[in-house]
């Protein structure tokens, strides 16, 4: 049922939008140009207003709170249609949110929550995944590959991200259900999404010749990281479990090469798509649909084959 009306409002969405588009226009801000998932977002946006007619500007915010909102500033004073953000800190979106509110301009956050999430406001929507289950789906397999045990180190995002700080509360509730409570964190650091900070910090936990099981990392940069990390030092691969969350497509070729061990597919394409379509759609007059949710799906060596 709740897979019917995820795709049933995406497809309204769509069937909606794309013959009403033409001359709009809609301003982008993107956590960071950096990000490879991120990229996969923004293309899913490019393509999906290239099919419809819209014209966008698409701005990076560079990791900047303070630029984010300067940006939103601006699309709101050279008029756009619609203004989606992918927001740099959940909790600083309020004043963004107040902004396009006050101007009358719909606001569309994409893959990141906003603060407001669990009610957003009148003329504003989000579009993503439900993070309780990416991190949940990781480590139930996690645990799996365990039989139930054994110490784990944690790489997580910024801090200030809501999508990490569920993905690592995941983690936490999982392991502390019956069926795997023998598995224990023994270390947990920022690894801010990032592939080079995933290995530095990977190879500082090698240096202490602590014993564990496994790495579970809130993203794929990370964990690949943490995978270069440990075949630099030799590690056997197959003595370890590694675990991310996106299904990059990075992420997918370390589990055909044997490094990754599971990781989670968010559909960053579909979530880039729907959320440009939820804009033209409220740009147009559509009212705001609150949370919109695009499935999370477990991905292990066994499944690679409908996700590559």
């Amino acid at each position: 049922m709740k897979h019917s009306l995820l795709l049933s409002t995406a497809l309204m969405v769509s069937l909606a939008a794309p013959a009403l588009a033409d001359g709009l226009k809609v301003g982008v801000s993107m956590t960071s140009f950096d990000n490879p998932f991120l990229t996969i977002i923004q293309n899913g946006i490019k393509e999906q207003a290239a099919k419809d007619g819209v014209d966008l500007i698409v701005e990076d915010a560079q990791l900047d709170v303070a630029r984010q909102q300067n940006q939103v500033q601006n699309f709101i004073a050279n008029g756009v249609n619609a203004i989606i953000v992918n927001a740099v800190d959940g909790s600083a979106s309020p004043a963004m949110t107040r902004m396009a509110v006050d101007a009358g301009i719909p606001l569309v956050y994409v893959n990141h929550p906003p603060a407001e999430h669990a009610q957003m406001p009148e003329g504003t929507s989000f579009v993503g995944s439900d993070e309780v289950e990416s991190g949940t789906m990781q480590t139930k397999e996690v645990c799996k590959l365990l039989g139930g045990k054994g110490d784990i180190y944690v790489l997580m995002g910024p801090l200030e991200n809501e999508s990490s700080k569920i993905r690592t509360q995941d983690i936490e509730d999982v392991i502390a259900t019956p069926d795997c409570s023998g598995m224990k964190i023994i270390d947990k650091q920022v690894g801010n999404w990032s592939r080079t900070e995933g290995q530095d910090l990977t190879a500082n936990w090698l240096t202490t010749g602590q014993p564990f099981a496994a790495i579970i990392a809130n993203n794929d940069e990370m964990a690949i990281g943490a995978i270069q990390a440990l075949k630099a030092a030799g590690v056997d691969m197959t003595k370890v479990v590694v675990a991310g969350i996106d299904a990059t497509p990075d992420g997918l070729a370390a589990m055909k090469a044997g490094d990754l061990d599971v990781t989670v597919f968010q559909n960053a394409k579909k979530q880039g798509e729907v959320t440009l379509q939820t804009a033209v759609g409220m740009a147009k007059g559509d009212k705001a649909q609150g949370n919109i949710w695009i499935p999370f799906e477990p991905v292990t060596p066994d499944t690679i084959a409908n996700y590559e």
